[in-house]
């Protein structure tokens, strides 16, 4: 019984204590907090092509097989009118005649209606145009571009072209390196373990690379023997030099073509596959497929573009007093190529082809030196001017930074090649 009492008066002095808690702690509500405001969120706008797209809907797709604007358009709702008022309206900021087929678009249709608004149009990786249609109004903008700066280092087991693609650089980096060197390495003669390294900045778009910037160091190393490539500003241009200060750069590229191969060379006494008999092989061939693009190898004029029976479409640049230089078997002429054209160094003047006397796709390769055809190969071209004296203690502190980034960089191996190791 005693200790029925106990239990029972805990009892009560617990539920004097809670009520007592109730009491005073429970909190009055203030009139006044009723009325504060909620806290404003912010929504994150959803922008695509600089264009809120939160109420609209979002039809992507690609430019088919001959499709127009117009058959692009009409499944949703756009009239024949409007649509020929954008197309008159557009030409001087973009021709809808030259939608192109495997181009990407996008329709924004407004999430109550079914009537297209904006229909935007993409003719590059880097651009595109916006045709707004509720009101003909029609602009070009350029995509953002990211700068990524990278630098790869990679050892050749196959060919320089083969290893740069497996490492990730694209054809552009690797025909501006092979430009680089092109006087000084021999890239018909590459051996197994040469080794290159390159730093450089990627264009990208939407994580997709669009070009890239000139490169800024490069090194190579060819049966042991190093070669840097050194940036330096020098009379206002930019060139790249050696350790001791020598221009890399010569008065004209090595190549007419952009990384391909040497399949015939100067021979005076060799047989000719179509006219079956030995005669004098006065060019160089580069074989490579039709329609690829034929360089300068330096500033010039155009002295004779045309065709004959034997060169096919050909072309022929004076350089100088000294060199002139001829291109057979093109397909055909890049634009504006006639006698009197100036061309820079680089620049395209045709298309490879098998024009003319020629078995297959190639381009013959002519030089001349003081009037008389000589051998392209063996002649030694003057080089760009060397460091100026003034500027050697400059470039001095330049070629220092430039190597310790060089010798930083580590020698990777191709993904592929990593993952067959695993």
């Amino acid at each position: 019984m005693k200790y029925i009492w106990i239990t029972l008066g805990s009892f009560l002095l617990l539920s004097a204590g809670f009520a007592f808690y109730q009491f005073w702690y429970t909190p009055v509500e203030d009139e006044n907090l009723s009325h504060v405001p909620e806290e404003i969120i912010d929504k994150q706008e959803k922008i695509l092509f600089g264009i809120n797209i939160e109420n609209f809907e979002v039809i992507e797709g690609t430019v088919e097989r001959n499709q127009t604007l117009s058959t692009i358009l009409s499944p949703f709702n756009v009239s024949y009118q409007v649509i020929d008022e954008i197309a008159k309206k557009s030409k001087d900021i973009f021709d809808v005649k030259r939608i192109a087929f495997n181009k990407r678009f996008t329709v924004l249709t407004p999430k109550d209606t079914l009537l297209a608004q904006y229909f935007i149009y993409e003719p590059n990786q880097t651009e595109f145009v916006v045709f707004k249609l509720d009101d003909a109004n029609v602009y070009k903008e350029s995509k953002p571009v990211e700068l990524v700066k990278r630098e790869i280092g990679g050892t050749i087991s196959r060919s320089l072209y083969v290893n740069m693609v497996e490492l990730g650089l694209t054809p552009d980096l690797i025909d501006q390196f092979a430009d680089l060197y092109g006087w000084v390495v021999d890239f018909q003669r590459l051996q197994k373990g040469d080794k290159f390294k390159v730093v450089f900045t990627e264009k990208q778009i939407d994580g997709n690379v669009v070009g890239i910037e000139d490169i800024e160091a490069a090194y190579f190393e060819h049966m042991g023997e190093p070669y840097h490539a050194i940036p330096f500003l020098q009379n206002g241009e930019l060139s790249y030099f050696d350790q001791k200060g020598e221009s890399l750069k010569k008065a004209f590229l090595r190549d007419p073509l952009k990384f391909t191969r040497i399949s015939s060379r100067y021979n005076l006494n060799r047989f000719h596959p179509v006219q079956k008999t030995y005669k004098p092989h006065l060019g160089t061939d580069y074989a490579a497929p039709t329609g690829t693009e034929i360089r300068s190898v330096g500033d010039g004029t155009v002295v004779e573009a045309g065709y004959s029976s034997g060169n096919g479409n050909y072309i022929k640049i004076k350089h100088n007093a000294t060199y002139t230089t001829q291109y057979l078997h093109m397909s055909k002429f890049a634009s504006g190529m006639k006698s009197g054209t100036r061309v820079r160094q680089g620049q395209v003047i045709g298309f490879v082809g098998s024009t003319g006397l020629a078995t297959g796709p190639h381009l013959c390769f002519r030089f001349w030196k003081n009037g008389k055809q000589v051998d392209w190969l063996k002649e030694k071209i003057p080089p760009a001017e060397p460091i100026a004296e003034e500027n050697k203690l400059a470039f001095e502190d330049t070629k220092r930074t430039i190597i310790r980034t060089l010798a930083s960089i580590p020698y990777s191996e191709p993904a592929q090649l990593l993952t067959l190791k695993e």
